[in-house]
């Protein structure tokens, strides 16, 4: 009966599909089959006792050295067989399991014949019997499961390492074709056709390759009339029999028309229904019901002019008819001209009749109607709550001094780093040094040419002023103040040695003679072409100037104790107007007409580029904090720049009507202020807060006049004193006002 049993199941697997059956038996061989002959064939049945099966479960469990090496040995050995004869690796305890061989064995065996000859697919590939048992029920036992006959299969030693594991995958070229059968524990090697199939699989395609997925369909029932029926069932009897169900749905129909439940359809009417647009629309309409719906706008009653028999006051005369002619048609404020009429049976027909009804309608059609809720918002919530200027204390208000001497408009300014004194420039070829406190001028220096440019030395311990003249920088000890500073400024320059090789320089260094001393001059820098502006670092060393010419050596730098020059850039990038160097960081702005570039010193590249936005940039200065820079441009705009936030303006303002000339900052208060040629000094606050997520505050707080306009131009230079809030302001009037 077994047999029979096995017999047809098998017919049934090559019913089914013989690839199937291959493939699964190839990815599961047989564990009996494989296993090797066991020399104890003395035809009895009976497996291991218990005794047997405990001494090999402690062994399996144990995991000693020798029980490993024993088993190691035996899997060469069984590799060794697998060579020659083509069986899989057995290990020694699998042997023991094995050694009681079944009856069909055995009777193979003793027929003389192969072993295999009489072994059905379905016994190969049946071997772990423990069914649909979750295999993570066997992770604590020696063995996987259960096989034909009841034993147990015990698992593969496996002591065999990730290494080893490496070198197998490295020396066997077949390595990927292994794969662990999770029933028996087994290493299991795929065939091409096994791994053919997985491909195709994996592709989405069918596992038999002799199935075309495209063939042409058989369709069943066709169109074609056929002679016989395709099934040639009798009728059913439910057939000829009412249906119980249907008749319960239509009775439950019939009682709800009975009820009013349901309504019968009406006939709807052919003719269509309409409304009227331009009535007095009822709010318990259709249309009212809508909230956001707006009725059709009216249509303007007729007056007077529209009659047929106006008053004579609405009748144009000849002068009015004229320019109504000659008037453009959307200009006139009636679309037609009155006219008097004797009777109306005198009028003729209307002409803009069709015309003006077509326009009503596009009007209607095409213009499209929205209820917008207004907001009621007061304009003064929309503006900015500003602080009170007398709340942002102190900022100078009102002119306390002038200083008056030059003889020709102040082109610049600057002030001693101790607030003391003050230097200016003017285009009467000479240099002034004023007493801030006193307005009183303490020495006048001429230098034979316009004066574009005035730097003192930011540095305390050095009694120094830069001039630009010409093409010339003219050092200027104007010894004021400490005389010891004055004496160690004098030492210091005297105290340069010139190298034996002098180095190729764009400029030249010459001392100055014995009657430019007596007047304080110490050194002249010629460079050649002229130059607009000279400005310190902040360390007192180093000067950078702006020369007037196209190319890339617009802009160099002298080093004061070495006495050298050098050009920093290659290439140019427009007009320079001006430079300035970080107060903290060792950067260079350097302003061209429509950008401002910054510049890494150390590094020598650029690190950011700001667009002003403006026609052009004229002046630059940047804040004791270094973060924030704020230009004046020629088109009467102020632009301020956060170098944190953003390459474009953070905020643009308008204050003056006319070019700007001159912005500055405070070094110590939170001001900043611009000169314009509208003669105006704007003071504004500028408070820059430590909190990177808090922008800058920004307001305008006093407006401070005083200089008078000449040849089109007002205030030329502002600058800040050092420690107090003041403000100085050089102009083309030619006196230099303190405002207080």
């Amino acid at each position: 009966m077994g047999q029979c049993m096995v017999l047809g199941g098998q017919g049934w697997w090559v019913g089914c599909g013989v690839w199937l059956s291959s493939t699964l038996c190839s990815l599961q061989p047989s564990l009996l089959c494989d296993l090797p002959t066991s020399p104890l064939e003395d035809g009895s049945n009976s497996g291991l006792s218990d005794s047997e099966e405990s001494v090999f479960s402690g062994l399996e469990d144990s995991g000693s050295d020798s029980s490993a090496d024993t088993a190691a040995e035996e899997e060469d050995g069984a590799s060794s067989d697998e060579n020659h004869g083509g069986t899989e690796k057995t290990t020694g305890q699998q042997v023991r399991w094995a050694e009681t061989p079944s009856p069909r064995t055995e009777v193979a065996r003793a027929q003389g014949g192969d072993e295999y000859a009489e072994d059905s697919s379905d016994e190969e590939d049946v071997r772990n019997t423990v069914g649909n048992v979750p295999l993570e029920w066997y992770d604590d036992f020696p063995h996987v499961g259960y096989d034909l006959d009841g034993r147990r299969i015990y698992k593969p030693l496996r002591t065999r390492d990730e290494l080893d594991q490496f070198l197998d995958k490295m020396d066997d070229p077949d390595y990927w074709r292994v794969v662990q059968d999770r029933m028996t524990g087994r290493d299991v090697r795929l065939t091409d056709e096994q791994v053919a199939l997985v491909r195709r699989l994996q592709r989405g395609q069918f596992g038999d390759m002799s199935f075309d997925p495209y063939e042409p369909s058989v369709d069943f029932f066709s169109g074609d009339l056929m002679i016989h029926p395709v099934t040639n069932r009798p009728a059913d009897k439910r057939s000829f029999i009412p249906s119980l169900v249907e008749k319960e749905k239509v009775s439950r129909m019939v009682h709800a028309i009975k009820m009013g439940w349901i309504q019968p359809r009406r006939p709807r009417h052919p003719t269509p229904t309409f409304y009227d647009l331009w009535a007095q629309e009822d709010p318990n309409a259709v249309l009212g019901r809508h909230k956001m719906h707006v009725p059709a706008p009216k249509l303007a009653l007729p007056g007077h002019a529209e009659s047929y028999n106006p008053p004579p006051e609405y009748l144009p005369s000849e002068e009015e008819r004229l320019a109504w002619e000659q008037q453009e048609p959307a200009e006139r404020k009636l679309n037609f001209l009155p006219r008097k009429f004797p009777s109306l049976r005198a009028v003729p027909a209307y002409s803009r009749f069709i015309q003006e009804r077509f326009e009503r309608c596009l009007d209607l059609y095409l213009c499209p109607r929205q209820r917008k809720m207004r907001v009621n918002v007061d304009p003064e919530d929309l503006i900015p709550k500003l602080p009170r200027p007398r709340d942002l204390q102190p900022f100078p208000t009102c002119q306390a001094l002038v200083y008056r001497g030059h003889g020709d408009l102040v082109r610049c300014l600057s002030v001693s780093p101790g607030g003391q004194w003050l230097a200016s420039g003017s285009d009467d070829g000479s240099v002034r040094l004023w007493e801030v406190a006193t307005a009183r001028c303490m020495r006048t220096v001429p230098v034979g040419g316009v004066v574009r440019s005035v730097a003192w030395n930011p540095n305390p311990t050095i009694c120094l002023v830069a001039m630009a003249v010409e093409d010339t920088v003219l050092l200027l000890n104007p010894a004021l103040g400490d005389r010891l500073v004055v004496g160690s400024t004098d030492q210091l320059l005297s105290g340069f040695t010139p190298p034996e090789e002098p180095a190729l320089q764009p400029t030249h260094w010459l001392e100055a003679s014995e009657e430019e001393r007596q007047e304080g001059l110490r050194l002249r820098i010629r460079h050649g072409k002229p130059v607009t502006q000279v400005t310190w670092h902040g360390r007192g060393d180093y000067m950078a100037v702006v020369l007037a010419t196209p190319g890339h050596t617009q802009v160099l730098i002298h080093q004061l104790s070495r006495r050298r020059s050098q050009s920093p850039f290659r290439r140019s990038h427009g007009q320079v107007q001006c430079v300035a160097f970080h107060p903290v960081r060792p950067f260079l702005l350097v302003a061209s007409q429509r950008s401002v570039r910054l510049y890494h010193l150390l590094r020598q590249e650029l690190t950011k580029k700001l667009m002003p936005n403006c026609k052009w940039v004229s002046s630059l200065a940047v804040h004791p904090a270094g973060d924030n820079v704020i230009c004046g441009s020629y088109d009467s705009k102020l632009v301020w720049f956060d170098l944190d936030l953003s390459t474009q303006p953070y905020r643009v303002l308008r204050h003056h009507k006319k070019a700007l000339r001159a912005v500055a900052f405070h070094p110590r208060y939170p001001l900043f202020a611009s000169g314009s040629d509208d003669g105006s000094v704007i003071v504004c606050h500028g408070m820059v807060y430590n909190d990177l997520l808090q922008n800058p505050l920004l307001v305008p707080v006093k407006v401070l006049r005083g200089h008078t306009l000449a040849r089109d131009l007002g205030v030329l230079d502002v600058a800040f004193h050092p420690t107090q809030p003041w403000v100085f302001s050089s102009g083309a009037d030619g006196t230099i006002r303190l405002f207080t």
